[in-house]
């Protein structure tokens, strides 16, 4: 009976959770506290328009009810020159979030906004549009990073990538962790008091500690993020719908807690945050005019567990291939059948200068000496790889940059169209960036091992913490890989690790 019980309430729950709704609106309560302490972001910019987000803090003293948020648009930080204006809900049943989408703006403008609650009165957060279908801009300067784990390193990699002020941030993966903090705390940069996220309000008290961080907010307020998702947003390792619970339907009501926290927090369009409560739509595609076409992918919601995983187990594992029968299985996938659809019809679309295919892990091969594979990376789902190098043939980009997290390390390679022919041609070339400030687990000799091992590996290297800058142009493509001195300090200097190229017409990174 209690197992009927639950199914019901489950399934009540994923019915409910419809795109958010628009009733009218709540008178606001007076605030003794300012409310805006988890900042501001912008998100997901098109040609016309772009989604402006924060999320209230109203103080435990406030009544739960719903508050009523102003916000304006301005051409102008002093905001003598405003554009739109207008008011939103923050509802107590969405973490008092607030996103508002906006559309009539010019194409490839820059924009001020700010938000209001009674008398208190947000940052002023700095957003932008896309160029127009037709344009070619002259560039794009795209920062992307992932992995922040919130003991492991202060922010500063944020506060630098605040001033050098790019265009768009990809944000691919961990933006929490659910963990709670260790009990050594030997080397830590930080703790906290939370305990392990299992519940809607645990991820929310997850994502308000994080956007706490005085430099990740400059940098959500720097300019727009498109983003996506990992594992730590839920669990370790979490496939589909299968966690470490030996109970799925327990693992089901933490993901579905997960999900709401991660909408609720992100700068995100109502499509992408609700969908019938069965998924988030996080695959989509982003044009910069016909200067770059960038797939923000998801790897974790619809790809099989992983091969020769123990069911209930805490994280995947490395196999030996002859050893692991399921990691031969040419029909297991990593982004699910749906998404290898819409992928594949979006390649075939009139190809920009640069096609960019940005997804959370590693795409190419890494031979260990041992002969271990992974099995949490694109080396654990062979036969999509293959699928996914089939359809770049069959629909040629002008040029194809694949750029990944998750790993905690920095890798530069070349993508040959046959993942076990270093002789074959070279489809596309890929930036695998380390992470904000979460460990690598490993050294940098086992790392030069992998190298010498894999000839289309260019750069392999896991000691460093830090973001990359890439600068689009129509005839080349710059990556920086960019490493802070310290990840214990808040104030922490920065330094170039390394600089890559890509011709246009050129597949393949070249060190500058």
């Amino acid at each position: 009976m209690d197992s009927l019980r639950r199914q019901w309430l489950l399934r009540a729950a994923l019915a409910a959770a419809t795109p958010w709704p628009h009733s009218g609106w709540g008178r606001t309560p007076p605030l003794r506290d300012d409310p805006f302490t988890l900042g501001v972001a912008s998100g997901d910019p098109t040609p016309d328009g772009v989604v402006l987000w924060t999320r209230l803090v109203p103080g435990a003293d406030a009544p739960p009810a719903a508050l009523t948020v102003h916000w304006e648009l301005a051409e102008d930080a002093h905001f003598r020159r405003p554009v739109q204006r207008g008011q939103a809900l923050a509802l107590p049943a969405w973490g008092y979030s607030v996103h508002v989408e906006l559309q009539g703006l010019a194409p490839g403008r820059w924009y001020h906004y700010r938000f209001r609650c009674g008398d208190a009165v947000s940052r002023t957060g700095r957003t932008r549009t896309a160029p127009a279908p037709g344009a070619l801009p002259a560039r794009l300067r795209l920062a992307f990073a992932s992995c922040q784990r919130w003991e492991h390193g202060h922010y500063a990699a944020w506060g630098h990538v605040a001033a050098q002020a790019p265009d768009l941030v990809l944000f691919l993966g961990d933006y929490i962790y659910e963990y709670a903090s260790p009990r050594d705390t030997t080397g830590l940069a930080r703790v906290h008091g939370l305990r392990h996220a299992r519940t809607l309000q645990d991820y929310r008290d997850r994502y308000a500690l994080h956007k706490s961080d005085p430099q990740l907010q400059e940098a959500h307020a720097a300019c727009p993020w498109s983003v996506t998702w990992d594992d730590h947003e839920v669990q370790n390792d979490w496939a589909g719908t299968l966690g470490r619970e030996a109970d799925p339907l327990a693992f089901l009501e933490q993901r579905l807690a997960a999900w709401q926290a991660f909408g609720e927090n992100m700068p995100l369009r109502a499509a992408r945050r609700a969908q019938g409560g069965q998924a988030l739509g996080l695959y989509r595609s982003l044009d910069w005019g016909r200067l770059a076409r960038i797939h923000l992918l998801d790897t974790r919601q619809y790809r099989d567990w992983q091969a020769c995983r123990a069911p209930g187990s805490s994280g995947a594992a490395s196999v030996h291939p002859h050893a692991c029968p399921a990691w031969h299985e040419p029909e297991r996938t990593l982004l699910g059948a749906a998404q290898e659809q819409w992928l594949a019809r979006q390649l075939a679309r009139q190809a920009p200068c640069w096609s960019v295919l940005a997804q959370q892990t590693l795409f190419a091969p890494r031979h260990y000496p041992s002969g271990l594979r992974s099995t949490d990376t694109w080396d654990g789902y062979p036969g999509a790889r293959v699928r996914l190098l089939q359809a770049l043939e069959r629909h040629p980009q002008r040029n194809t940059v694949l750029l990944g997290g998750d790993i905690h390390q920095n890798y530069v390679c070349r993508v040959h169209a046959d993942p076990g022919d270093p002789a074959s041609p070279v489809l596309a070339s890929e930036f695998c960036g380390t992470s904000i400030s979460s460990r690598a687990g490993t050294t940098q000799e086992r790392l030069d091992a992998i190298a010498r091992h894999n000839p289309h590996v260019l750069l392999a290297r896991c000691a460093e913490r830090g973001w990359a800058l890439a600068e689009l142009t129509p005839r080349l493509w710059t990556t920086t890989l960019h490493a802070v001195d310290d990840p214990l300090r808040a104030d922490s200097g920065a330094q170039v690790l390394a600089r890559f190229v890509v011709e246009d017409g050129r597949a393949g990174p070249q060190r500058a």
